[in-house]
C-alpha cells in the first residue's frame, strides 16, 4: 500500500514551494524592472543626442538664413548695387560663403541665370531654372526660406548638397529671381559621426518633412535622397512634434527604439534610434548571471528541501514504528496489554455514549505449560504466534481488536457486537486453532486447543470496564472447568 505524505512533510513541501515561488517572483520583478530601466535610459540618451544635433543644425541654419536675408535686403538697395563688383560682393555676402561646409551663394535672375557669384567678381556661367528651389520660389510668392532635397552640385563636381533659398521680388511683387546658398551634405555627415550612437546597430537620420532622407548614420550614398514617406516610421514622425516609439525600420528590417523631433522653424525632422538588441545587451548579460545564480540557488534550496523532507519522513516513520512497537506484542504482532487498556477504555466510553453492546473474548491456550515443558520455549513461542494468527484471521471488522493479555492469554474486543455475534466469532477462532493441528502430546486432544470465555455488555452510567473483564475471565474459567477446547458465555451478560 502506498503511504500518504505526512502532514509535517507536506507542510515542508508547501513552504518550500512558496519560498521558491517568492524567490522566482522577486527575481522576475527585479529583471523586469531592470529591463524597463534599460529602455528608459536608452530613451533618455536618444533624446539627448537628438537635442544636441537639433540645436547645432538650428543654430547654423539661423546664421545661414540671416546671411540670405542680408543678401536680399542688400539687393534691394540702389547704392549697394552701384558699388564695384568686388566691394558689392563683400557687402552682399559678408564672407558667408567662406564658412566651412558652405558652397557658393548665388543670385539668380528671373530666368535662372547667375548674375552675382559669392566666389568670384565675374559670375560663373550656369542656369538653374530647372532646380527645385528655383521653381518653388518662382511659383510661390510666400515660400519664405526653402530647404531643398539633396542634389548633386553642378558647380562643385557633383558634390552632394542641399540648398537654402529666398525669393527676390520686384516692387510690384513679380518674380525677380532667387538668392540661393548651397550646404554640403558633409556637414550633416560630420555632425552625426561626432555623436555616439547607442550600440553598433544604432542609427540617426535627418529627414525632410516631405519624406526625403537628407542624411543617415551609418552613412550610405544610396540612402541620401531616398523617400521614406510611405514607411510606417515616417507616419509616426509626422504624428506629433516629438516623441518615442518602437518599430521595425523599413531600411534594414531592424527593430529599434526611436526618438524624433520636428524642427519648429524649418521643415526637417531629426531622428535617433537604438536597436533593441543593443539596448538590452547589458541587461541580458545581467539577467543571465542573475538567472544562473538564482537557478543554482533555487536548485540547492529544492535539493535541501527534498533532503529535509526525506529526513523528516524517515524520522516520523521511525517514531511511528517506535510507537507501534510500544503498542505491539513483539512475539505475536497483536496489541500488547498496555494498548489493550487504552482500547478498552475508548470503546467502553463509546459504548456508553452510543448505548451499544460491547463484547469481549478471553482466549487461553489449553495445557500450555505442559506444551512448553515437552517441546521447549522456542516451539512454545511458535505455537503462540500461530494461535495469534488464527485469532487475527477471524476478526475482520476494522473496529475489532485482538491483544495479547499475558503468557498464553489473549483478549478480543468486539465493539457494537451482540452476544450471538460474539459467540460465533469465538467459535470460529476455537475451530481455527483446533484445525491448525499443532501437535501437543500432553493434551487429551493430541493437538493445541484453546478455551474461550465471552461476555456481551451494554454499559450503564455507573458501570466499570473492569467488571466486563472479570465476567469474561469467569466465562473462561467455566470453559476450562467443563472440559477445555470450548466456548463458554458469561451468565451475567
Amino acid at each position: 500500500m502506498r503511504r500518504r505524505p505526512s502532514a509535517p512533510s507536506l507542510i515542508v513541501a508547501v513552504c518550500g514551494a512558496l519560498i521558491a515561488i517568492v524567490m522566482v517572483s522577486l527575481c522576475a520583478v527585479t529583471l523586469y524592472q531592470g529591463r524597463k530601466d534599460a529602455l528608459n535610459h536608452a530613451r533618455d540618451t536618444l533624446r539627448d543626442i537628438a537635442l544636441i544635433a537639433q540645436r547645432d543644425i538650428e543654430r547654423n541654419f539661423e546664421l545661414y538664413e540671416l546671411s540670405l536675408q542680408a543678401a536680399v535686403d542688400g539687393l534691394q538697395q540702389p547704392d549697394v548695387m552701384a558699388l564695384p563688383p568686388r566691394l558689392r560682393r563683400e557687402v552682399l555676402f559678408d564672407r558667408a560663403a567662406s564658412a566651412k561646409y558652405l558652397g557658393s551663394m548665388l543670385v539668380l535672375d528671373a530666368a535662372g541665370n547667375i548674375v552675382i557669384d559669392s566666389a568670384s567678381d565675374t559670375p560663373r556661367q550656369g542656369n538653374f531654372a530647372d532646380r527645385q528651389y528655383f521653381i518653388v520660389q518662382r511659383d510661390n510668392p510666400n515660400a519664405g526660406l526653402y530647404v531643398s532635397d539633396p542634389y548633386a552640385s553642378r558647380l562643385r563636381s557633383g558634390s552632394p548638397s542641399i540648398a537654402l533659398s529666398r525669393r527676390l521680388s520686384h516692387p510690384d511683387g513679380s518674380f525677380a529671381g532667387v538668392v540661393v546658398m548651397a550646404v554640403n551634405i558633409e556637414y550633416f555627415h560630420d555632425l552625426f559621426a561626432g555623436l555616439s550612437l547607442v550600440g553598433p546597430h544604432g542609427s540617426m537620420s535627418l529627414i525632410g518633412k516631405n519624406g526625403v532622407m537628407i542624411m543617415r548614420q551609418p552613412y550610405g550614398v544610396q540612402v541620401v535622397g531616398r523617400n521614406i514617406k510611405g514607411a510606417s516610421t515616417f507616419q509616426r514622425f509626422m504624428s506629433a512634434p516629438s516623441g518615442s516609439f518602437s518599430e521595425t525600420a523599413s531600411l534594414d528590417g531592424t527593430r529599434r527604439l526611436y526618438w524624433f523631433a520636428n524642427f519648429p522653424r524649418v521643415p526637417l525632422i531629426i531622428m535617433v534610434a537604438a536597436a533593441e538588441q543593443d539596448i538590452y545587451a547589458a541587461w541580458r548579460r545581467r539577467a543571465l548571471t542573475i538567472g544562473s545564480l538564482m537557478l543554482a540557488f533555487g536548485s540547492a534550496f529544492v535539493a535541501l528541501s527534498v533532503l529535509l523532507g526525506a529526513q523528516l519522513r524517515r524520522r516520523m516513520r521511525a517514531e511511528s514504528e517506535l510507537q507501534l512497537l510500544a503498542r505491539t506484542d513483539g512475539l505475536t504482532g497483536l496489541n500488547n496489554r498496555r494498548s489493550l487498556g487504552e482500547i478498552l477504555d475508548r470503546e467502553w466510553r463509546r459504548a456508553k455514549r452510543t448505548r451499544s453492546v460491547l463484547s469481549l473474548l478471553f482466549v487461553d491456550i489449553d495445557w500450555f505449560k505442559a506444551y512448553n515443558d515437552a517441546y521447549g520455549h522456542q516451539t512454545g513461542d511458535d505455537a503462540l504466534a500461530a494461535v495469534a494468527r488464527c485469532i487475527a484471521e477471524n476478526i475482520r471488522r476494522p473496529a475489532d481488536t485482538a491483544a495479547r493479555y499475558g503468557g498464553e492469554e489473549f483478549v478480543v474486543v468486539l465493539p457494537n457486537t451482540p452476544e450471538s455475534g460474539a459467540s460465533e466469532i469465538a467459535e470460529r477462532i476455537r475451530r481455527a486453532i483446533f484445525e491448525r493441528g499443532i501437535e501437543h502430546a500432553g493434551s487429551e486432544y493430541g493437538r493445541v486447543t484453546a478455551s474461550i470465555g465471552t461476555v456481551s455488555w451494554e454499559p450503564r452510567t455507573d458501570d466499570d470496564v473492569t467488571a466486563v473483564i472479570k465476567a469474561a475471565d469467569e466465562a473462561l474459567y467455566n470453559a476450562k472447568a467443563t472440559g477445555r477446547n470450548r466456548v463458554a458465555r458469561s451468565q451475567i451478560a
